[in-house]
Parts: C-alpha cells; structure tokens; sequence
C-alpha cells in the first residue's frame, strides 16, 4: 500500500508563487510516475504535469514556462513550482503516484489565487 501526502497549497495573489510537495510513503517500486492533476468543482481532474523517476517531464500548455515540477527519488517526493499564478490556476491539487498496474491519488491541497 502506498500512501501520498500533499502539502504547500495555499492563498496566493496573482503574480506570486507556491510550492507543492507530494510525499510518498509505503511500497514502491523503483520505476514509477509522479504528476500533479488539478480540479475544480463540477470540472473533470486534469492533468498538470508528469516525471518519471528518470527525469522526463510532460506540462500541460496552460502551466508550460510557468510550473516546474521535481523529484527526489531518494525521499520519493516530487515537487510543484508554481510561478506567476493566475486567477485561473485556482483549484485542488491532487497527486498521483503511478506503478506498472497500480496507481495512488493524494487527498489533494487547494490552491487559490486571488486577483
């Protein structure tokens, strides 16, 4: 059982930053996929971004030059940079933890960016 953690959200103004982490704890395998996902309600989850244990990343256009994501595997933590949040960036942030045949969701932390 894997268990996820997230932590960093909070209220922001436009323009600002936030860091968001993502702790994972319990049994994981070496080859995995760390991302972040983000819903607002009534809205279907959406993909933020993704990176593999070895270091590929994939964003989505709307964060693309703005959000950065990382990961230490040695803490299997990934991180979220977020930089010039918009209004539109408001919204829970969920991580996600992908094995071969498994994956785990977090509780997920809210993100509010006010204009």
């Amino acid at each position: 059982q894997v268990q996820l953690v997230e932590s960093g959200g909070g209220l922001v103004q436009a323009g600002g930053s936030l860091r968001l982490s993502c702790a994972a704890s319990g049994s994981i395998f070496r080859l995995i996929t760390m991302g972040w996902y983000r819903q607002a309600p009534g809205n279907e989850r959406e993909l933020v971004t993704l990176i593999t244990s070895g270091g590929s990343t994939t964003y989505a256009n709307s964060v693309k030059g703005r959000f950065t994501i990382s990961i230490n595997n040695a803490k299997n933590t990934v991180y979220l940079q977020m930089n010039s949040l918009k209004p539109e960036d408001t919204d829970v942030y969920y991580c996600k933890l992908t094995t071969p045949g498994m994956y785990y969701w977090g509780k997920g932390t809210l993100v509010t960016v006010s204009s």
